[in-house]
């Protein structure tokens, strides 16, 4: 409270500081916002948050720009929206990567997900997707599964960056099958997929969303999706679960937060406002194209919701000892 209304608040009355908290909801926004996001342009977050911030700075008459801060699993972005004043006009577009793993590999975690944000909404979630250059004589998992297992530690898999999702997913896959392969993190998503159509690596594993347009070409050979269900971006494609290995799951997420401390005003019209935005066809049809499910639910569901994530991926991250300096 001190840094929205200053050291004079202190002398306010407990009334006259809701009314003020309430006010300042109505009369915000009053500039441009900057979401951040640790994704790079083209990538699977950045794909997402676009067509939001086109529709968000309609409905706010203040234009919504978006932040590319790739790198460090997108911790780099969540360390400056943690750094930012707590006004409602610096938000973070954190993702599984960010928030369910990268501060769980560190020796210093960067941050407490839990602790030093404020959770606004989750926007969407989507599957990740198991893909293969073309060159690979690969249709199937028992196909990936069968060559990996002759071929020990010889294919080269990409990933979104050292304890990316992109990296865990990938691990959790390898420990499910019993295949051993090589790693070669990139800088997000973008660079590892444009390796993986050169030929570079063999194999990556990401979010749907930062994949399909490579598949829709036949840039990319697709496998298979990693959640329960198939993706009705990619229909006739089955899941790792379906293929022979029950129970597997991987989702990566896309949620809002902002700094700790931001008004509940500021963050209860934010959450309005993007659920407002996601009501839109326009804006749902696209991004179902793109493998993206939609699931606009309020600051407690998403907190809840990153809770148990954070505790799955924790087992994982100390079944494969991914630890980073």
């Amino acid at each position: 409270m001190l840094l929205i209304f200053g050291a004079s608040s202190l002398c306010m009355p407990l009334a006259a500081r809701a009314q003020a908290t309430i006010a300042q909801g109505q009369s915000y926004p009053v500039k441009p916002l900057r979401v951040v996001t640790g994704g790079p342009a083209g990538g699977g977050a950045d794909v997402i948050m676009r067509p939001f911030a086109q529709r968000l700075s309609e409905q706010l008459g203040q234009q919504v720009i978006v932040d590319n801060r790739p790198g460090a699993g997108t911790v780099i972005a969540g360390q400056i929206v943690m750094a930012t004043p707590a006004d409602g006009y610096t938000l973070l577009q954190a993702t599984a990567s960010g928030f369910s793993v990268a501060p769980f590999v560190s020796r210093k975690p960067p941050y407490d997900p839990e602790k030093d944000f404020t959770p606004v909404t989750m926007l969407s979630i989507a599957p990740m997707m198991i893909t293969v250059h073309p060159a690979l004589p690969v249709k199937s998992v028992k196909d990936l599964v069968t060559l990996a297992k002759s071929r020990r530690g010889e294919l080269l898999y990409g990933s979104n960056g050292q304890a990316s999702f992109s990296h865990l997913t990938t691990e959790l896959f390898s420990h499910a099958t019993g295949v051993r392969m090589t790693h070669v993190p990139y800088k997000g998503g973008t660079p590892a997929v444009i390796d993986t159509v050169s030929g570079q690596v063999q194999l990556l594993i990401t979010a749907l969303p930062t994949l399909i347009a490579q598949v829709k070409a036949a840039r990319l050979r697709p496998v298979a999706v990693t959640s329960v269900r198939r993706s009705s971006a990619v229909p006739d494609l089955p899941t790792v679960a379906e293929s022979g290995y029950p129970g597997f799951e991987s989702v990566q997420w896309y949620g809002m937060f902002a700094p700790k401390g931001t008004p509940i005003a500021i963050t209860e019209r934010l959450y309005n406002e993007f659920r407002k935005a996601g009501e839109s066809p326009a804006l749902r049809s696209p991004l179902a194209q793109e493998g993206a499910d939609l699931m606009l639910t309020g600051p407690q569901a998403l907190s809840d919701f990153l809770r148990a994530d954070i505790i799955k991926w924790r087992k994982v991250i100390q079944e494969s000892k991914i630890v980073l300096e």
